[in-house]
């Protein structure tokens, strides 16, 4: 199969500002369009959308398709769904990305089905590289190489898709860096017909009323984030973190395991299935390392690991190691950080 059309990055947008994880997607999607020598390309759906590429266009887009109509915001699958079906079946891209995020599940499973083209989610890193089926001898140039973890983070696994177009792929957010190529980067604005990528009956659900309420705790935009694990052993030693957290003006963040144990809150989770972070400093306490925590913080500038097992695998990514039990360090932490803090 001669592979020669674009990547492109379905763009999400709320109250007139485009999502993060789409700007990360357009960020490591020019990346690889440079590798592949093609064009970079967006796909924007809403209403209110005036100007919106001059969010899109720095990244380095070469061409952002706008359908802009009052039905189309706030999201809906139907509409949407039907948009980017016909879309890709017109402009047929090589790949395509959107972000791990309510509307990217519900929105990419629809679509990779109708195009029968198979969907990739999660994924931590993304790369080109080329394959050779092994039954069949056969190579393939330049794939997408989307790499996640699988069998409960046992494994690391590279997953490819040789022959059906596009080669999709969700990410979550932070997972990727955000950086624009160059604020006047001059790219094309296609406005397209809403009815003629949409059925009548897209628009049978209406919303009435809507309301989203924002994360109270805010552990991406935090420069110190104190985090624990399973190795806590209770809730009463995460009351510990949370004065350590306070002590340093810090955020608390846990692993799944403290989260599944009951001992913080879904929304402090760190990792492959929580949020990923890159804080100035990062203190990992009673955390053994689990593949999928790792994907979540391993971009921190500096981490320290407070652990009673010293072969804990976190310990090989920290830059400092304590060895001891969370009762006794933590005190003596939170004894010397406000000593020194007067």
């Amino acid at each position: 199969m001669a592979d020669k059309n674009n990547l492109i990055v379905y763009c999400e947008y709320e109250d007139g500002k485009v999502a993060d994880v789409s700007l990360e997607l357009l960020t490591k999607g020019r990346q690889l369009a440079n590798k592949l020598g093609i064009k970079l390309e967006a796909v924007v759906a809403g209403d209110n959308m005036k100007d919106i590429e001059k969010q899109i266009l720095p990244y380095g887009v070469d061409t952002v398709y706008k359908f802009e109509d009052s039905r189309l915001y706030p999201y809906t699958s139907l509409p949407h769904s039907s948009i980017l079906i016909n879309l890709f079946k017109e402009i047929q891209p090589r790949i395509a990305f959107m972000g791990a995020t309510s509307i990217g599940r519900d929105l990419g499973p629809r679509v990779s089905s109708a195009l029968h083209s198979g969907l990739t989610a999660d994924c931590t890193s993304l790369e080109i590289g080329d394959y050779t089926d092994v039954k069949t001898g056969k190579e393939y140039k330049d794939l997408l190489y989307q790499i996640r973890p699988a069998f409960g983070g046992n494994i690391v696994a590279t997953i490819v898709n040789p022959d059906c177009r596009p080669q999709m792929a969700t990410v979550r957010e932070g997972v990727m860096k955000k950086e624009a190529v160059d604020s006047n980067y001059k790219g094309e604005i296609i406005n397209k017909d809403v009815n003629a990528y949409t059925r009548p009956e897209d628009f049978v659900v209406e919303i009435i009323d809507r309301h989203v309420e924002k994360s109270k705790v805010n552990l991406k935009g935090s420069p110190i984030i104190v985090a624990g694990g399973y190795g806590m052993g209770s809730k009463e030693n995460f009351e510990l973190l949370q004065q350590l957290a306070d002590t340093l003006g810090a955020e608390v963040g846990a692993s799944r395991a403290a989260v599944d144990a009951g001992w913080a809150d879904h929304d402090r989770q760190i990792g492959q299935t929580g949020v990923t972070v890159r804080p100035k400093l990062y203190i990992a306490c009673g955390i053994s390392g689990q593949i999928q925590h790792i994907a979540g913080m391993q971009d921190s500038s500096i981490i320290i690991s407070v652990n009673s097992d010293p072969n804990a695998p976190i310990n090989t990514i920290a830059d400092y190691v304590i060895t001891g039990k969370i009762e006794d360090v933590l005190p003596k932490l939170i004894k010397y950080y406000k000593k020194n803090s007067k």
